[in-house]
């Protein structure tokens, strides 16, 4: 992941944000897409986002990586957006939301700078692999997700096997 942070130019604040939000959260491309700058709940301490998920259903992710609400505030600032579409095309200066075929274009170009061979959905992968790693619960995760089947999110999370010994250890010590 830090390897595509740094491989975006420090002047594309608007591909930096979305590649940090993604990775942070485990949202959707698409949830990422819909976003709107009302849906933001930038309160100090409770930050968080209202999403649409798949099949319309709405949830409220939390923001909860100091930098990335860092990158968003400044962003929000230095762009004056107050509603709207959070993402627009910046292409022929339209503003309309961007496209799903734009991302998947940028983050092509992205990764291949940074030699790393990863779509960008496994971006939502590796964040619920880093929840299942750091032991919060399935249930959890699979809220933070939008999955409706706990099933689905036991494929997206991959645990470590020093992960597994140590809450192993740590059960036999609580026996």
């Amino acid at each position: 992941m830090q390897a595509i942070l740094q491989a975006i130019p420090k002047r594309k604040d608007h591909d930096r944000l979305l590649i940090r939000l993604l990775y942070s959260t485990g949202m959707r491309v698409s949830e990422a897409l819909a976003i709107h700058v009302d849906d933001l709940d930038l309160t100090v301490d409770d930050e968080h986002v209202v999403i649409t998920g798949k099949a319309g259903k709405r949830r409220t992710v939390l923001l909860d990586d100091p930098a990335l609400v860092a990158m968003l505030r400044r962003y929000l600032k230095d762009r004056g957006y107050t509603h709207g579409p959070l993402f627009r095309a910046e292409k022929n200066h339209v503003g309309g939301s961007l496209r799903y075929a734009s991302i998947q274009e940028l983050w092509a170009k992205y990764r291949a700078a940074a030699h790393v061979d990863a779509t960008i959905h496994q971006l939502r992968h590796a964040h619920a692999s880093e929840l299942v790693n750091a032991g919060v619960s399935l249930e959890t995760i699979r809220r933070r997700l939008g999955h409706a089947n706990a099933q689905t999110t036991l494929r997206y999370a991959d645990q470590r096997d020093a992960t597994a010994d140590a809450e192993i250890r740590a059960w036999r010590r609580r026996r």
